[in-house]
């Protein structure tokens, strides 16, 4: 079975994780969770309230997701795709040495990645999003653009192996294309 890749840490957002995570295995993938290590990782939720006075993110507890996998362990060869969701997990997770060498090799090898909200903070650190577009929050914008990105407020971006989306409200526009580079990859 083709297995794809979804780096999480505490704080990784839900609607970010869990929709990707359920939707490819409705495709027959089998989705595969890396955290720097291989325990049970606290999921939050983040929303601007409607009608509130809040400018900010507000951040709630959500559920857990138990990582299958330490990131030091994986070897991205056994991959098809990779999931890399927001929250405020890429802030920490970003730093791990094994996760950029992973990420890293879903782009030297063109194999699909999908990114959204705050998984730009990723891909950036890595330093493989060079002249691509995507959209993530504005918030990172900056993120995007230092390290090379071109910042787009669009729903979905596709840039070569890489989609993007702003936030997990953009689950249907992205998604449906990470499914098709996916599927692609898998029917050759």
């Amino acid at each position: 079975m083709d297995k794809v890749l979804f780096p999480i840490g505490d704080a990784a957002e839900v609607m970010d994780t869990l929709y990707p995570y359920f939707r490819v295995q409705e495709d027959g993938y089998k989705a595969v969770v890396a955290g720097p290590e291989k325990r049970l990782y606290h999921l939050v939720m983040h929303e601007i309230p409607p009608g509130s006075e809040w400018d900010i993110t507000r951040e709630s507890p959500g559920y857990h997701l138990k990582a299958d996998i330490a990131f030091r362990d994986v070897n991205p060869e056994e991959y098809i795709g990779l999931f890399l969701s927001g929250g405020r997990a890429p802030e920490y997770i970003r730093y791990d040495e094994d996760l950029m060498r992973v990420v890293r090799h879903f782009f030297e090898h063109n194999k699909p990645v999908a990114s959204v909200c705050h998984g730009a903070e990723i891909i950036a650190t890595a330093d493989v999003i060079r002249g691509k577009r995507l959209a993530t929050v504005p918030k990172c914008q900056f993120d995007v653009e230092i390290c090379g990105g071109i910042f787009v407020d669009e729903p979905m971006v596709k840039s070569g192996n890489l989609v993007t989306g702003r936030t997990w409200h953009d689950n249907a526009e992205f998604m449906p294309e990470f499914m098709r580079m996916l599927n692609s990859m898998r029917n050759g």
